[in-house]
């Protein structure tokens, strides 16, 4: 987490997360790695999946992590039947997997387990409890056996006619505690990352974070890139499951549920530790160099010091801003594209509507990464040239499907904000002067909800867009968040920037229509308006 302590030492701000950040001391970190380097490639995609469905699975116990739209029915007031199935499905899974990483000497394991207990030395019994975690293996066969058990209590439980929220709870807390008692396998932590998945897709991106100058600012964008990373990994994995053979598909649709889960609790603990602490961590460390000078020292130092309070201004804005547009387009997809699990969605039409959120969501994650890398110079979107080496330095995402994806998001959010530039102009000029209507409060609360959906929308665009007046439109708009909203200069300097803004995006709109991955695609205005609708009603 960014809290720790920021070390000296040569380790990059990625190597430092990786190793950092996970719930392991370094004798039980240095035995898991042992023991993952044995595991094939196809056993560590198992060992993915498993360690995802442990986490969805906790996570999925949460009402807010389900899909569907927002239930106005008190949590104690609901049936949990439909939730408990897809539980019993998602631990099946769980129970598969293990037995696919154990190598199939799970029953031999137990049943020599089964020999030792029933020895009449009770000491021999409480010995083998304490040594039953001690190793990556005996920790798997441990978390196993707890699964087995609770396999067939959620199960009978699923059969009931309603299963109530403190019952649904109640098998969920279970399962937490056999997760948090195992010494290897506890993915529960909030923003932990593990050296075997999470490793930077591109040392482009090792270098743009090595280059950072604030220690932690570079942790904080190296813990962002991280987190998207692993999204994109989430749905990856859903993808996988969405694609099964038949004879696999038995138990689907609890481990989606389960990986979707997952997916929106680690989405809203970047999107909230970000969205809240960037600015606080950000500014404690300006603390640090501010005082660390002498009185002496300031005035050489001013300029400096203005620099590296507005860059790390900067910062923080497009943290935030990368933060509430993942909040918003995460909340849209579950609430309008996801069925909740009372819906009783199953099957092929399950299938088909996380197929959509996945379309839509990969996009989402893919352009998060895209703005982040603008934001310090690295336009990791384009092909281009190592100035030192000479070698091309491919772009990331350049397989034909994600640059029309990324295309056709960016195409429906500049025609989506152009609106939204453009109403919000409209308004601002229609006013009335101070003295004939604004004799009490100030009717001025469309500005306060344009600045939310900037935040949320147009500063990703700004910097995915390189547009020249940057700066003149964002400072326009900062002023606008003052208290004094009521100078005319600074509403009619927002005005005239949103106007040279809004012409900038129909320039853009036309452009990015004709890219080569958009080639004979038309586009789909009826699909944007509803996605504006939704937007808006947010």
């Amino acid at each position: 987490m960014v809290e720790a302590s920021v070390d000296a030492g040569r380790r990059s701000p990625f190597e430092r997360l990786l190793h950092d950040s996970r719930a392991l001391d370094a004798t039980r970190a240095i035995a898991r790695e042992g023991w993952v380097a044995t595991l094939s490639p196809e056993r560590l995609d198992d060992l993915f999946e498993f360690e995802t469905l442990l986490k969805g699975l906790v996570c999925f116990g949460n009402p807010r992590n389900h899909g569907g739209p927002t239930k106005r029915t008190a949590v104690v007031a609901q049936d949990f039947r439909e939730a408990q199935e897809c539980v019993a499905e998602a631990t099946h899974r769980i129970l598969a997997l293990a037995e696919r990483l154990l190598e199939g000497r799970g029953r031999a394991y137990f049943f020599q387990r089964y020999l030792e207990t029933v020895l009449p030395d009770d000491g021999a019994r409480a010995r083998l409890s304490k040594t039953e975690h001690g190793t990556p293996e005996d920790s798997l066969y441990a978390l196993r056996a707890g699964f087995a058990n609770l396999d067939e209590v959620i199960g009978a439980l699923a059969r009931l006619p309603r299963v109530p929220y403190r019952t649904f709870h109640a098998t969920i807390g279970i399962a937490t505690r056999e997760i948090t008692q195992s010494g290897f396998f506890d993915p529960l932590r909030a923003l932990e990352f593990r050296p075997e998945f999470d490793r930077p897709a591109h040392r482009v991106l090792v270098d743009l974070v090595d280059e950072i100058p604030d220690p932690v600012a570079a942790r904080l964008v190296a813990l962002t890139f991280l987190t998207l990373f692993r999204m994109l990994a989430y749905t990856d994995l859903l993808e996988a499951k969405l694609h099964e053979r038949d004879g696999d598909r038995r138990h689907v649709d609890g481990t989606l549920h389960a990986i979707l889960a997952a997916l929106r609790s680690d989405a809203r603990a970047l999107t909230s530790y970000v969205g809240k602490k960037s600015g606080i961590l950000l500014s404690e460390s300006y603390d640090r160099r501010l005082f660390s000078l002498r009185s002496s020292e300031l005035r050489d130092a001013y300029d400096d010091l203005v620099h590296e309070a507005v860059w790390l201004r900067g910062v923080k804005i497009t943290l935030r801003g990368i933060a509430a547009n993942l909040r918003l387009e995460l909340r849209r997809v579950f609430e309008h594209e996801l069925p909740a699990p009372e819906q009783r969605i199953t099957g092929g039409a399950l299938r088909a509507r996380v197929a959509i959120a996945v379309a839509l969501l990969r996009p989402a994650f893919q352009n998060a990464v895209v703005v982040l890398g603008r934001a310090f110079g690295a336009p990791l979107d384009e092909t281009r040239i190592d100035l030192r080496t000479g070698a091309e330095i491919p772009a990331l995402f350049d397989d034909p499907v994600s640059r029309r994806a990324l295309s056709e998001r960016l195409r429906r959010d500049v025609w989506m904000f152009g609106h939204v530039v453009r109403a919000f102009a409209e308004k601002a000029s229609d006013l009335p002067p101070l003295d004939e209507a604004w004799d009490d409060a100030p009717p001025l609360a469309f500005v306060h909800r344009f600045l939310s959906y900037f935040r949320a929308m147009g500063y990703p665009l700004l910097r995915h867009a390189d547009y020249p007046r940057f700066d003149a439109f964002f400072d326009a708009l900062a002023e606008l968040e003052d208290d004094d909203l009521a100078a005319p200069v600074r509403l009619h300097d927002a005005v005239v920037e949103a106007e040279a803004f809004h012409a900038f995006l129909l320039e853009l709109f036309e452009r990015i229509g004709q890219r080569s991955e958009l080639e004979g695609i038309p586009f789909d205005r009826r699909g944007a308006a509803l996605a504006l609708k939704s937007f808006l009603a947010e």
